[in-house]
């Protein structure tokens, strides 16, 4: 009867266990499929944003005749990358270098105001309670939705009137003012930095200006990092503001200066052909925003990660 019962017991326990195993298996097949697809569209989209790089590196790679003569994504008959990093520095007496140095300025410059008073607004909004704060909060939101080109043309007129246009000053000032910086460093520092840390600062006898610079300046290095990457690619990129506000060659960023080169070049009339330069360029100008990202994702993706799990 032992023997019977403990049958009796075991037999169900098979059956129960292959409907439970057939159950898990169409789970897997689903999530396996809902995979694949994420996969899929993820692959799409690194295409989308990586091929025009590799065709940027491929065009760098030939001559003013390949360029026309072969195919976008193939190598041409002669390997003339070097070459063309050549001409690009010493085409026009070497004016590739200044624009450069322009962009450089303009860029970092910009960045880290940027960075800086996005840091400061943000963290005012998030810990402080004062009057008019929603409605101006709401404004910044609002100014989120305005584009930069539709405040290209009041910026001028004001600029103009100032007497600041055609100075560095007249690409840097615009660009310190980051409305989605704000609104980024807002939701940031709302949870990064606990209000008892500062409720402490406050009982140890610190102001507000030292509980921000020696405390919550600490605990936004990851927000900072990605406001200064985003106001960094935005300067470094920013082709239309200097292009009204510049009219000297010896202050143009690359942006303007190689479109300007691609304009001579494609006058005709026995104008230099300049494609291959104005491509290697364009190849050489993304090098330092790849070289600062990797650079600094090391910041940003820690403070990210460290701050996804809560206690």
């Amino acid at each position: 009867m032992t023997d019977t019962a403990t049958e009796q017991v075991l037999v169900p326990a098979p059956k129960a266990g292959r409907r439970r195993g057939r159950g898990e298996a169409r789970s897997y097949n689903r999530e396996k499929q809902r995979s694949t697809l994420l996969t899929v569209l993820l692959w799409i989209c690194a295409l989308y944003f990586v091929l025009p790089i590799v065709w940027l590196f491929i065009a760098s790679t030939k001559s003013n005749a390949d360029l026309f003569t072969t195919f976008g994504f193939a190598f041409g008959h002669t390997f003339d990358l070097f070459t063309n990093i050549g001409a690009v520095f010493t085409t026009q007496n070497g004016i590739y270098i200044h624009w450069a140095i322009n962009t450089l300025i303009y860029a970092v410059v910009s960045a880290v105001g940027a960075s800086l008073l996005a840091t400061m607004a943000g963290y005012a909004f998030a810990k402080y309670r004062f009057p008019g704060a929603v409605v101006m909060f709401s404004v910044v939101l609002g100014a989120i939705m305005i584009p930069l080109t539709a405040l290209a043309l009041p910026t001028y007129l004001m600029f103009s009137q100032l007497g600041i246009t055609n100075t560095p000053a007249a690409v840097i000032v615009p660009s310190l003012v980051s409305p989605f910086g704000v609104f980024l460093m807002r939701v940031y520092a709302a949870d990064a930095i606990p209000d008892s840390m500062i409720e402490a600062g406050r009982v140890d006898g610190a102001g507000e200006f030292r509980i921000f610079w020696q405390i919550g300046l600490r605990l936004l290095g990851p927000g900072i990092v990605t406001v200064f990457l985003f106001a960094l690619v935005g300067t470094w990129n920013n082709y239309f503001l200097p292009l009204i506000m510049l009219n000297s060659s010896d202050l143009y960023p690359l942006t303007v200066g190689l479109a300007q080169q691609q304009a001579t070049s494609a006058a005709g009339g026995g104008s230099q052909a300049l494609f291959s330069v104005v491509i290697t360029g364009s190849f050489v100008s993304i090098i330092p925003l790849v070289i600062a990202f990797l650079f600094l994702q090391r910041y940003w993706t820690t403070g990210l990660a460290s701050g996804s799990v809560k206690e």
